[in-house]
């Protein structure tokens, strides 16, 4: 898995699995999430196909360039593809192919459960890659610690997982009370506490590492987030944090 970018300011994630090469989300440009595959040796035009986990635009606003461009089948729910388009025109559409939350699509050998969240998205969804020996959680833009999450979590060997915002630089922070709300609310993000506390219940012997990621830039820190985490978790498994500025390194399983 490389994490290509996460955060509001755009999110994208590749990974490879079994010959098969996906990428979760399209919230940077086409050019840049070109650039940084190129620079850890992949090449988007051998992906296989684009999956967009809901409509909000820092995961879908350059969706339609990357099937334009670089000739990527894009597989979203119909309601996803139809409220992001009404925000802000994708262009022209070709091979596209709808889910519906909670469908299983098949790639090759590779396996990817479609989760819906609560998520204020239309139809959001979180992934899970499952190759057959291992099994990889994309998890962001959650909502609130909904029921079974513990148990999609305790079944992963990869995880990367949303650690939004410390809750104490939320309240503290500029935001709008409104926002504020928005976010700390059942439709917005997990913060620190919450992520580090869900992996401290339900993370399983055989998770390699988490990936801690859509970091709000306002109302949280990298360090924050590493901190909390490690306190709660008690060096259990490997972290680290994928950037809002720059791709990660490959993380394997």
């Amino acid at each position: 898995m490389i994490a290509l970018q996460s955060g509001s300011n755009g999110n994208a994630v590749y990974v490879e699995a079994e010959g098969v090469r996906l990428l979760f989300d399209a919230g940077i440009s086409g050019a840049v999430a070109a650039e940084r595959l190129a620079a850890l040796g992949r090449d988007i035009r051998q992906v296989d196909a684009l999956l967009i986990s809901h409509d909000h635009a820092d995961h879908v606003r350059a969706a339609g360039v990357y099937q334009r461009k670089f000739g990527l089948p894009l597989h979203a729910t119909a309601r996803t593809l139809q409220v992001a388009a009404a925000r802000k025109s994708l262009g022209r559409l070709q091979q596209v192919f709808h889910f519906r939350p909670g469908e299983v699509l098949r790639f090759g050998k590779v396996a990817v459960e479609t989760i819906p969240t609560p998520h204020d998205g239309v139809e959001g969804v979180a992934f899970v890659v499952d190759d057959g020996r291992h099994r990889l959680g994309i998890l962001t833009d959650l909502g609130h610690v909904f029921a079974g999450l513990a148990d999609v979590v305790a079944s992963l060997d990869g995880i990367l997982l949303e650690s939004n915002y410390d809750p104490q630089m939320l309240h503290q922070g500029s935001y709008p009370e409104f926002l504020k709300r928005r976010i700390a609310g059942p439709g917005g993000h997990i913060s620190n506490v919450e992520a580090a506390e869900l992996l401290a219940r339900a993370l399983d012997r055989r998770a390699r590492w988490v990936c801690l990621g859509h970091l709000s830039e306002e109302n949280n820190r990298p360090e924050l987030v590493l901190r909390t985490h490690r306190q709660l978790l008690d060096g259990r498994v490997p972290l680290c944090v994928a950037s809002r500025y720059g791709a990660s390194a490959m993380l394997e399983l």
